[in-house]
């Protein structure tokens, strides 16, 4: 497989990681029509878990056939596809080489309630059986099981990079400090993608920050810095520099379904703030093929640019 440039100075941010993660990393890096940029585009379809079928899929009722997000992916020429366990063995076989696969370990469903945490649902070894280039997990700053999601990360890392297997870490901050509002604040997300960055994380996935600072302890550092934050740009500017000043690759999440230009113009931000990539979903599965494919042309469009 030849590696570009591009990809060999990624892969030397990695220093501490085996040549099979870094193997790893280089397959999802050099696949899809974003192969050799340093950019990612993803298709994460792990919405069934946590929002249930029929919010997933009524939308776009050939969603509920995994074969069909396999395609998805495959026919975008997107980097890679993440999904719960269930979901990748209904397809792995027939698809089998087609994409990069991320095996999404843990989950959490709205028929739950209490303290914000998630089941391990899946193994390091299932995502090996499977052929997955990585595992995925996420991971609650703040929440009351915050410890018991870092000391189970802590572990899947450790076995995943030992089998080299690639880490992605959904690092979404709710509970404790956060205020509901403040999930998304620059100051939050930037902590949740330094703290993935700090927990071992290959790929670390967080929300597009809004303006503000949430956390009061906080403030006075940003405001004696003056961090700028009035553009979407600037401050993923901050949060890529919260990530190893830009050594760790970012990508950030589509959000709830938008239309499609507000999606692209927030992309474009994305991209100009030396964001790593976007991971979509139901903005893309929720639409028909033919739309959900014009689309993400035109998101890896702007991240080839």
């Amino acid at each position: 497989m030849y590696v570009t440039p591009k990809v060999k100075e990624i892969l030397s941010w990695y220093e501490g990681d085996n040549p099979g993660v870094k193997t790893n990393l280089a397959r999802l890096l050099m696949h899809g029509k974003l192969g050799g940029t340093g950019k990612l585009v993803i298709l994460p379809v792990d919405q069934g878990y946590e929002h249930g079928p029929a919010r997933s899929f009524a939308p776009n009722p050939a969603a509920y056939d995994p074969h069909y997000l396999y395609q998805l992916a495959i026919e975008g020429g997107l980097s890679g596809y993440a999904a719960p366990l269930g979901s990748l063995e209904q397809g792995a076989d027939t698809f089998a080489g087609e994409v990069p696969l991320i095996l999404k370990v843990n989950s959490a469903n709205s028929l739950a309630t209490g303290r914000p945490d998630q089941a391990v649902t899946a193994t390091v070894d299932d995502a090996l059986r499977l052929g997955c280039v990585g595992v995925g997990f996420t991971m609650y700053p703040g929440s009351d099981a915050c410890y018991d999601m870092q000391e189970e990360l802590r572990e899947l890392i450790r076995e995943a990079k030992s089998k080299g297997l690639i880490a992605v870490v959904w690092s979404y901050p709710r509970g404790g400090a956060v205020s509901k509002a403040g999930e998304t604040a620059l100051d939050i997300i930037a902590y949740a993608a330094h703290m993935a960055a700090l927990m071992g994380s290959t790929i670390i996935k967080v929300k597009p920050p809004k303006e503000g600072v949430d956390l009061e302890a906080a403030k006075g550092a940003y405001e004696k810095a003056q961090v700028p934050m009035s553009t979407l740009k600037e401050r993923i500017e901050h949060v890529m520099q919260a990530a190893f000043a830009g050594k760790r690759l970012v990508v950030f999440s589509g959000g709830d379904a938008k239309d499609a230009d507000g999606l692209l113009k927030e992309i474009s931000e994305i991209a100009a703030g030396g964001g790593s990539g976007s991971i979509i979903g139901r903005n893309s599965f929720q639409r028909s093929k033919e739309d959900a494919l014009k689309l993400l042309e035109q998101v890896v469009g702007i991240y080839r640019k």
